[in-house]
Order: structure tokens, then sequence, then C-alpha cells
């Protein structure tokens, strides 16, 4: 996939993997431990526009990356997406670890990723 324009560059994690939520939606999930304990770690619903899997909303903890959050200090934050560009962060939670931020994350993504596609999908004018 190439990213869109000032989409966050992705880098890779030392486990990912994917998860269809809906039509023509999926959960990208990766993450990197230290010794059980998540250190780094994004969780994202994406939609398929054309052949282009693009961002609807993204969780992350990063706080190497200038584009990551640090969720033990900054609490947990979805950054949300709109042609490929992001357009606002919205502050989900306060500071927490970074095992409780993943759980977090996949959870309010599980409960929420069918409003979010249908919001992402009346954004870009998409016929199902």
């Amino acid at each position: 996939m190439t990213a869109p324009a000032g989409a966050v560059p992705t880098r890779e994690y030392d486990r990912e993997f994917t998860t269809p939520v809906g039509f023509r939606a999926r959960r990208r999930v990766g993450f990197d431990t230290d010794r059980g304990a998540v250190t780094r770690f994004v969780v994202q619903l994406e939609y398929l526009v054309g052949d282009e899997w693009m961002e609807v909303v993204r969780f992350d903890h990063d706080p190497a990356s200038k584009h990551g959050h640090d969720v033990t200090t900054d609490g947990v934050h979805m950054d949300v997406h709109r042609d490929g560009v992001l357009i606002r962060t919205e502050e989900i939670f306060p500071s927490m670890s970074p095992n409780d931020a993943f759980t977090f994350a996949e959870e309010h993504l599980a409960e929420h990723a069918k409003r979010y596609s249908e919001r992402f999908v009346k954004w870009h004018g998409i016929d199902r």
C-alpha cells in the first residue's frame, strides 16, 4: 500500500496482524513487547477504497517517534483521518500503562468500528 499524502509513515512491529471488521473494513494491529510488557503499538481501523487501504482512526503508543503519542504522559489519543490526512486528534482517556492502553484501543475499536466506518463512507461519498 502506498501511503497517502500527509499520512504518518508506518514502522514495522515485532507482531502484526489484520482482522476484518465489516464490509471493506479491517483492524490493523502492530506491537512490540519487552518481557511481556507492551513497549510500542498501533491499533488502526482501515477502509478499502479502490485498491488502497486508507486510515480511518488510529491509536498508537510510540514515544520515540515524532508522530507517535506516549500514553503514559499524554493519555490515550485517537487520530482521525479524512481524505488520507490526519484531521484531528481526540483525547479519549487519561494516562495509563501501554499494556492497558493497547487493550483499551482494541476494545474501543471493537465497539465503535461500525460507526467510524459509516462516518468514513459518508465523508468520502463511497457507494457500497
